[in-house]
């Protein structure tokens, strides 16, 4: 029986209509695509139109890209102390959740937030608190909300496995909740993955904590800083800190074989090749699969 190959993608940028990430992501050999559904720096969107969502949908048929992923704003943050703020951030996610649903996008990814002036164990509570309070107001909706693992920089939750168990484990509904692993994200964080025993030890420690099976999307990113240093910092695959052999692991890996796999690394051309860095980083993922 063939093993099938990775899902490789990138985000891509919905300038000129959500259709037109779409076709971007066709013309640099994406067979995944992820997107913003509103304007990540705004609170506020337009109310989309039927229009809208009908040249997507069309340019998604077009194109044959079924493995569709969005991420949610960078406003949003669940575990803010703040009540305002998280109320603000609880209603912003609802409606990014009913925008994915009308363009037949199933997961939104979400940075679970920052504590800030509170305490840890707080903004724990205060993230499942605002989860079970969204999937209250979107019962009947089939999008879930995949929690994505981070660098822990400042105040950021998330960037240990057992967080991320916590924040499952703490909602009523987990099977409404699925996780995004990002290769940057895990190594800055402190979890090392490019030998075979570091990334053992990684993978089989977030199995045992959260369970390989809530993966439901991987961004392959390397990091400009080192391991440890919860800096979040994207670089192009190969060019950075992560390793080669961590994203050779991770493509060849049978039990993640199925989950889509999307690039977040820098835009612009490889001023080497001329070509789309996507193309580049795309073509060197590509050639780690066995």
């Amino acid at each position: 029986m063939a093993v099938p190959l990775p899902i490789l993608g990138a985000h891509m940028s919905m300038a000129g209509g959500f259709h037109r990430a779409i076709e971007r992501g066709s013309d640099v050999g994406c067979r995944c695509v992820q997107i913003f559904v509103k304007n990540n720096n705004q609170w506020r969107a337009a109310a989309l139109a039927d229009a809208e969502v009908d040249q997507f949908q069309a340019a998604v048929r077009r194109y044959d890209l079924r493995h569709l992923l969005a991420h949610s704003s960078y406003l949003i943050n669940l575990a803010s102390p703040d009540r305002t703020l998280w109320k603000k951030s609880l209603d912003a996610l609802i409606v990014e959740l009913h925008r994915a649903e009308r363009l037949g996008i199933p997961h939104v990814v979400l940075h679970p937030g920052a504590h800030t002036t509170g305490s840890l164990q707080a903004g724990l509570r205060r993230v499942v608190r605002a989860l079970d309070e969204i999937h209250r107001q979107t019962r009947g909706l089939r999008v879930m909300c995949l929690l994505e693992n981070t660098a822990g920089q400042g105040t950021c939750l998330g960037w240990q496995f057992e967080q991320l168990a916590t924040m499952l484990d703490g909602v009523r509904d987990p099977e409404r909740l699925g996780v995004c692993f990002d290769t940057c994200h895990a190594f800055a964080a402190g979890y090392p993955l490019a030998s075979e025993a570091e990334y053992g030890q990684t993978i089989g420690q977030f199995q045992r904590l959260v369970g390989l099976r809530r993966i439901k999307a991987i961004h392959l990113n390397d990091s400009k800083r080192e391991c440890g240093s919860r800096v979040d910092r994207h670089e192009h695959i190969g060019r950075g800190r992560v390793g080669i052999g961590a994203f050779r692991r991770l493509l060849n890996d049978g039990r993640l074989r199925r989950v889509p796999m999307y690039l977040e690394t820098p835009k612009g051309d490889d001023p080497r090749s001329g070509r789309p860095w996507d193309v580049v980083n795309l073509r060197r993922l590509r050639r780690l699969v066995e």
